[in-house]
């Protein structure tokens, strides 16, 4: 018997009750005579069930080695299984009318069942075909013993009997897909669920071992968390490739605002995670530091997100570990803010020109290593001038630039102003 080539039944919440469309009716005195020698066959076969089970049993033990597994591990419920099949198809050749529908729902708790056991749906449609191959075969075999002159009747009704499988095959398979898909979409929810508890940091030490086996990643390896901002920058499955290279192990968490990427670092010696220096263009990417165990990924996805939190609105990669004097302002906004109020307080008075004419020019200098002349340079201005903005700012501040204290305050606090403008 072939595959069964037709469009799929929808169906919601079982078989379809549908009027039959081929049903075994009698359309001339042809016909009749054919469903006469169907249904006296049929009957014999109705009345030898077990027999024919064992049968099917040792055709699908020979031919199907998926079928061979579950025939040795599950006799007695295979068995059964394959006989109450028969019993609703037989009967269904009888009484299409009335028989018809139970043997839909036969079918279709057969399909889902084996689904939900992980029988290969190939092997599920090669047994329904065996089955219907012998149906057909044994049905022939009684009309030639008891009245071999009526075989040939047989062709008339050959059409409808195999139109029988065939809708019994596309019913399984739809019933088979749809458990596939439920079990698809459990089991994606489940990953989601074990990832949010990682990331967030709420996972039970009982459930990391389960989480590392449901993600396939090694629950005692370094690990760093990359955080991705998909905000009004791109974002998505290229952007997530763009930066972590395809030959590094990585599971990514999809957010509304932030993808997280759990990076697995096999080096012991990598300081850390394999990702790229570079974001794609518009991209913002946080890099955390390298944490041992996934119990500990919680914490290294919050010092992600603090990375991210740091990084340019325009874009750009940061790493936590080149930015720490940053991460403690962030840290806790309120010292942030309270510093920044502290030590460029008299600076932030000034009217708004020459307030941000000074601290630029401090900004800059602190960003050249304290050369007046390369900062010069930058701010396309004299040496001297920079000389004269910086000695101001230490005279309206009372900190001297020579103190190594009061530069380390300048630096903290010019950084919480430039982060936490809001």
């Amino acid at each position: 018997m072939h595959h069964a080539v037709r469009s799929r039944v929808a169906v919601k919440h079982g078989p379809p009750t549908v009027v039959p469309t081929h049903g075994l009716r009698g359309r001339s005195l042809v016909d009749a005579d054919a469903l006469r020698v169907l249904h006296r066959s049929a009957r014999v076969l109705l009345n030898n069930l077990p027999e024919l089970t064992d049968r099917l049993v040792a055709v699908l033990r020979e031919r199907e080695p998926a079928y061979r597994a579950t025939l040795e591990s599950e006799p007695a419920a295979t068995w059964q299984e394959v006989h109450r099949s028969l019993r609703h198809s037989v009967s269904s050749l009888l009484d299409p009318r009335n028989a018809r529908d139970e043997a839909l729902r036969c079918s279709w708790r057969i399909g889902a069942s084996r689904a939900e056991q992980g029988l290969p749906l190939d092997a599920l449609l090669h047994a329904f075909r065996l089955g219907g191959s012998l149906i057909w075969q044994v049905l022939v075999e009684e009309t030639s013993r008891t009245a071999p002159e009526d075989v040939r009747l047989l062709v008339h009704v050959a059409a409808d009997v195999w139109n029988f499988v065939d809708e019994h095959c596309t019913l399984v398979a739809e019933a088979y897909r749809k458990v596939e898909r439920q079990q698809a979409w459990r089991q994606e929810h489940r990953v989601r669920l074990l990832t949010a508890a990682l990331l967030d940091g709420t996972s039970r030490i009982a459930d990391v071992a389960e989480t590392a086996a449901t993600l396939d990643l090694p629950e005692q390896g370094r690990y760093a968390v990359v955080a991705v901002g998909t905000g009004r920058q791109a974002g998505g499955a290229s952007t997530r490739a763009a930066v972590v290279p395809g030959d590094v192990r990585v599971h990514w968490h999809t957010g509304v605002d932030v993808d997280h990427g759990i990076v697995l670092v096999g080096d012991e010696d990598l300081p850390e995670p394999a990702v790229r220096l570079c974001s794609p263009a518009g991209a913002r990417v946080g890099i955390g530091p390298v944490v041992v165990g996934l119990a500990a990924v919680g914490d290294a996805r919050r010092l992600a997100d603090m990375a991210l939190s740091i990084c340019p609105d325009g874009g750009g990669t940061v790493r936590l570990t080149e930015q720490l004097p940053a991460a403690m302002v962030m840290s806790c906004p309120e010292l942030g803010r309270a510093l920044a109020a502290e030590v460029l307080g008299p600076l932030l008075r000034l009217e708004p020109s020459d307030r941000d004419i000074l601290l630029d020019t401090l900004e800059v200098w602190l960003d050249c290593d304290g050369s007046a002349q390369r900062a010069s340079v930058r701010l396309y201005c004299h040496r001297n001038t920079v000389l004269n903005r910086l000695k101001r700012c230490e005279q309206l501040t009372g900190r001297s630039l020579a103190r190594p204290a009061d530069m380390v305050e300048f630096s903290l606090a010019l950084t919480a102003r430039r982060l936490l403008r809001d």
